[in-house]
């Protein structure tokens, strides 16, 4: 089964320390791409959540963004009267020796390690709570990259169906679409009152139904295209194979063009063309 590299995830998680809240958003992007944007408190879970991603994900461009509101009670100030006073005596001393020295005012007390004590959540008990709700969201985000890709593989396989038809056309009318490029051909030299041998006349008409003969490509897109389908069933990420397959369609489509000299037949190629754009543009969304 394939997957999208788009979707979107929002999981919440209350207690009585606070809220968190985490999102996930994924867009398609050619390699993986993460980026994070966490609270200063919990930014040391980054390598954390870059590992897990990395270990479930292989494409997309992904923003993962944490935030950590704490309820009003859960953090509150207060004095190390042991830690001040060491402080204290020290700038005394400072003012025996340097009489003339500056002495910090009370915010810049307050400002020294130790000074303050800062009394809130568990913050253990914060960052467990947020790996769970990581794995949450990694799995809702991946359940809806799969919903996503099953959409895209509908699509393909409609494409697909429409290329298959415009292959038997053109293979069903193979031998009259010769034919008729023998008599357009024969048309043009009676126009041009060209005199040619019958021996030359012959080897002409077998070199031009050679250089037009579509035969290798209608076997080739067929080729191709049940791989398509065949990739479109597989595990695991299936995007830039089906891109390649896309490019592989599209020349043999190319070619089938430039060979074609009737009506019918470069219909059907530029049929082809604008089928093999459709999915190729599905594509660019699939892990």
């Amino acid at each position: 089964m394939i997957h999208s590299m788009t979707a979107f995830s929002r999981q919440q998680h209350t207690a009585d320390w606070g809220t968190l809240q985490l999102e996930l958003r994924s867009v398609n992007q050619r390699y993986l791409e993460l980026s994070f944007r966490l609270p200063d408190s919990l930014r040391d879970l980054e390598p954390h959540f870059r590992d897990a991603l990395r270990h479930k994900l292989s494409r997309g461009k992904v923003e993962c963004t944490l935030r950590f509101t704490p309820t009003d009670h859960t953090e509150t100030l207060s004095i190390n009267p042991t830690q001040l006073n060491a402080l204290a005596n020290a700038l005394q001393e400072i003012r025996q020796r340097l009489p003339d020295a500056n002495m910090p005012n009370a915010l810049a007390l307050l400002n020294h390690p130790g000074v303050l004590d800062a009394s809130g959540p568990d913050l253990d008990n914060v960052k467990a709570c947020a790996k769970a709700l990581l794995n949450t969201a990694l799995d809702d985000l991946i359940a809806g990259r799969a919903r996503e890709g099953e959409r895209l593989a509908e699509l393909i396989q409609q494409r697909l169906t429409g290329v298959r038809e415009q292959v038997g056309n053109v293979r069903r009318q193979l031998p009259s679409l010769l034919e008729r490029q023998r008599s357009l051909l024969l048309e043009r030299l009676e126009t041009a009152k060209a005199e040619l041998d019958p021996q030359r006349l012959e080897a002409e008409l077998v070199l031009q139904a050679q250089k037009s003969d579509v035969a290798e490509e209608l076997d080739r897109l067929d080729t191709h295209v049940t791989e398509v389908a065949r990739q479109l069933t597989q595990k695991g990420p299936a995007g830039r194979r089906l891109d390649f397959l896309m490019q592989e369609l599209n020349r043999e489509a190319n070619t089938l063009s430039s060979k074609s000299i009737v009506a019918e037949q470069t219909r059907s190629a530029v049929e082809l063309k604008v089928l093999i754009e459709q999915m190729r543009e599905q594509i660019q969304n699939i892990e």
